[in-house]
């Protein structure tokens, strides 16, 4: 991938970005009643986002980077636009699965308000997450669910560290074929976020050997981490997909909110990304999404 500012993006955005481009850009795939799809598909594809370094960062990055279009329909091994996960217990409105996400690491060379600090490394998450369908039509062409992912996180390195645990419930409004734009799509979340004392003292904590004049020594708290729109958008041809999002952010209330590290307390990201369907599987499975 080829960044215009830095090598890599800080951990919080690269991972939940690419998972709003996942789900977003997507949405194509769903369904409005059951049919039958493809076991798996396969495709590669480009994607362009611009955003902040990390929740609170002042300096943005802009990065154009392949993504990798993957999507596997098995009964118990899933991965579409929710993400990697083993669906546990399914129901008519209640869903149950374990999910999985990885992160890159974020060097501090590259981010100002980390100069001389330690970098953040390489992570990855684990955890259960509940999806309650709360409405949708006969068709389900439109659907609201409430999403409930419980993750703990890990540095990813020899010898693993906990690094506390996230909560992020939101309300998730699926839309197929928008009126008068027939095949595209529109998805809409929005919700709080949530992290103990680890996860915000990880990534914005301060220890007294990194204080400065102007980074004073900071221990973050647990609990409320601000607030999450975001709005995407896509459609699903033969061949490939094409999709863009919008996400908003506020920190405003945060816990962590009066850190040294955090420059801005709102702030937008965005992408486009394009993928192209290479290969799919001649296998075919009942799909009612």
């Amino acid at each position: 991938m080829t960044p215009t500012h830095s090598r890599h993006p800080a951990r919080h955005h690269f991972q939940r970005l690419a998972a709003c481009a996942l789900l977003l850009c997507s949405a194509g795939q769903a369904a409005h009643a059951a049919e039958e799809k493809p076991l798996w598909e396969a495709g590669i594809g480009v994607a362009t986002v611009s955003f902040p370094a990390y929740r609170g960062s002042d300096q943005r990055h802009n990065f154009l980077l392949p993504t990798p279009y993957f999507v596997y329909r098995g009964e118990f091994f899933k991965a579409d636009r929710d993400g990697v996960r083993a669906q546990l217990f399914d129901s008519d409105r209640v869903e149950l699965t374990f999910s999985a996400a990885l992160s890159p690491p974020a060097s501090s060379d590259d981010i100002r308000a980390r100069a001389g600090m330690p970098d953040l490394k390489a992570n990855f998450e684990l955890g259960p997450q509940l999806n309650l369908t709360l409405w949708r039509t006969d068709d389900r062409a439109r659907q609201l669910k409430l999403l409930l992912p419980l993750r703990a996180a890990f540095t990813l390195e020899k010898q693993s560290r906990s690094l506390g645990w996230v909560v992020h419930p939101k309300l998730n409004l699926d839309i197929s074929d928008l009126s008068g734009f027939p095949g595209w799509n529109l998805g809409l979340q929005f919700g709080p976020l949530f992290g103990d004392r680890k996860q915000h003292g990880y990534f914005y904590g301060v220890d007294t050997a990194y204080a400065t004049s102007d980074r004073p020594a900071y221990a973050a708290g647990g609990g409320f981490a601000g607030m999450q729109a975001i709005v995407g958008v896509s459609k699903r041809y033969s061949k490939h997909w094409l999709g863009a999002f919008l996400r908003y952010d506020n920190l405003s209330g945060a816990r962590f909110v009066d850190s040294p590290l955090v420059r801005t307390r709102n702030y937008v990201a965005a992408g486009v990304a394009v993928s192209w369907i290479l290969g799919e599987s001649t296998t075919r499975v009942l799909i009612d999404e």
